[in-house]
């Protein structure tokens, strides 16, 4: 670009010039050639399962390499517990109490509860079992702007009519209905969106080779990849390879005479310590695998115009399924309404916006992926798609967004003994109403992050504020309760509850001892796996 400044006295030349250099760097950063997008979404991954997360036993140089060179959110929350919500949150912007799917799909409600025999006071309402057609997906929006799309991994969103390609991505490898890998983690797969490879390969590592496969396909034009692991979900599976080389490293550490990993909290018993081998076998080959498409951006020098988002659809799983990690010092886990459920790793890299290393302290939540993935690909929202979420650019580029409230409601049981519940959360403050009884905790999160500390009879004026708040709000959204059921029996629950206690507790702890035995022997067919 030739510019005559040759009319200009010096002043006026100089600030012509910066003006320019101004348009010209912003073009090459925002604006000259669009964005791509790479989304990447772990199934249950814990606030703590990552090394740059503070865990000395899993590890994760990949995923810390997205932390490290963009924004790093500590206080990164999914909208759910549970993981079908809060990839509709993902995918809409919108709380669960809008899009309607307000549970995982599949899990029982009303009557039909009490075939689950857990003997629960009440009975969860009906949910949305398919997301809903009217909905304006991140990958619709992204379509119509001329993005490539693709979807691989877990959907979990709907049957079929419901899958990825109903709802704007062209391409699709390996998403329908079900929430865990059917068949396990090694080929072959029980998957109809998904040919099995050769036997024993890693469905984590396919995943990542499909989604490099794809940009090395569409690197010269804008695309959305969507990278939706089935891991670190349950059945927990990994090589021998890897397990034996955290087995050893568990006992370096001195874990391997550990004689409690778990404590009973109010309905399941509670892994309290990160020392799993299987476990930490599979975040290394999530890790890896996630290497594997980073790795194709940096060779066609994506990395300089793509934007990497990391996070978790809920809490790592620290009570029931396969009691796999520990979230420590954070409460609970998945399905459960303390922190340990509901916060995430939250990453976001955004060439020539974020500044390498940066963190934000700012409470932030699944519904907000998409406004801000959309203003940053200078995409409009159109108005009859109505979100709650807002763009966090502001907060990438260094400053502020304005203050909120943020809002949970889960109405349900969680597999993981979480109870029907509610939230509000300002700033360092959140109440939880249980739907159960209607009593209320109140918990500073500033000063009390493992939510030991119920404040609620100290702070009885704010707690009320924050509970009408937290009503209008249910009103607002027409929310969904649970109700009594009349069937109820108590003694069959504190029964229930005693044995989990005792012998439940007894059974857990001699089998993950045995995980960290020198001959210990798993199912032979992924233990047979030729992929390390």
């Amino acid at each position: 670009m030739y510019l005559d400044c040759s009319f200009m006295n010096n002043s006026a030349k100089t600030l012509t010039v910066l003006f320019f250099l101004f348009l010209s760097t912003l073009s090459q950063t925002w604006g000259a050639k669009p964005f791509n997008v790479l989304f990447i979404l772990v199934d249950d991954m814990g606030a703590r399962d990552l090394s740059n997360e503070g865990s000395a036993f899993y590890e994760s140089p990949n995923i810390d390499r997205i932390a490290n060179e963009g924004m790093k959110f500590s206080r990164g929350y999914a909208t759910c517990q549970v993981c079908s919500p809060s990839r509709a949150s993902i995918l809409t912007g919108k709380y669960p109490t809008n899009h309607g799917i307000t549970t995982w799909i599949g899990d029982r409600a009303g009557d039909a509860w009490r075939g689950t025999n857990r003997s629960d006071s009440h009975l969860p309402p009906e949910y949305e079992r398919n997301l809903r057609a009217s909905e304006i997906t991140l990958a619709e929006a992204m379509k119509k702007a001329g993005y490539k799309t693709f979807f691989a991994g877990k959907w979990h969103l709907g049957s079929k009519g419901s899958w990825p390609m109903d709802h704007g991505f062209e391409i699709n490898k390996g998403g329908w209905d079900v929430g865990g890998p059917r068949g396990g983690f090694f080929s072959p797969y029980i998957n109809p969106n998904l040919e099995s490879g050769p036997k024993g390969e890693s469905l984590t590592l396919r995943l990542g080779q499909e989604t490099a496969d794809f940009i090395e396909a569409h690197k010269d034009k804008p695309f959305l990849a969507y990278l939706s692991f089935y891991t670190v979900h349950a059945p927990i599976q990994t090589t021998q390879k890897l397990w034996k080389k955290y087995r050893d490293k568990a006992e370096r550490m001195g874990l391997t005479n550990e004689k409690e990993r778990f404590l009973f909290d109010r309905r399941l018993n509670v892994r309290q310590v990160q020392d799993c081998p299987i476990y930490a076998g599979m975040i290394e080959q999530l890790d890896q695998s996630i290497g594997t498409v980073l790795k194709k951006l940096d060779e066609h020098g994506l990395d300089k115009s793509t934007i990497v988002c990391f996070t978790s659809d809920n809490g790592g799983v620290s009570s029931g399924d396969a009691y796999a990690t520990s979230n420590l010092p954070l409460r609970g886990g998945k399905g459960r309404q303390w922190e340990g459920g509901i916060r995430e790793p939250f990453y976001l890299k955004v060439p020539g916006v974020t500044t390498p290393g940066s963190k934000s302290n700012t409470p932030v939540n699944g519904i907000d992926w998409y406004p801000t993935l959309l203003d940053l690909c200078g995409i409009e929202i159109l108005k009859k798609q109505k979100i709650d979420g807002v763009s966090l650019v502001p907060l990438l580029k260094g400053k502020t967004i304005q203050n909120r409230p943020l809002y949970w409601h889960y109405p349900h049981y969680g597999n993981q003994g979480g109870e029907p519940s509610s939230i509000i959360m300002e700033g360092d403050w959140k109440l939880i109403h249980y739907h159960e009884d209607g009593r209320d905790e109140l918990y500073h999160l500033g000063k009390d992050i493992g939510e030991q500390n119920n404040l609620i009879t100290k702070e009885r004026k704010l707690a009320q504020q924050m509970r009408g708040k937290l009503n209008v709000w249910l009103k607002q959204t027409n929310a969904k309760f649970p109700k009594p059921d009349a069937e109820f029996d108590a003694a069959k629950r504190e029964t229930r509850w005693k044995n989990i206690k005792t012998s439940g507790k007894e059974r857990l702890e001699k089998q993950h001892g045995s995980f960290l035995a020198p001959n210990y022997e798993p199912n032979k067919d992924w233990w047979g796996s030729s992929h390390d």
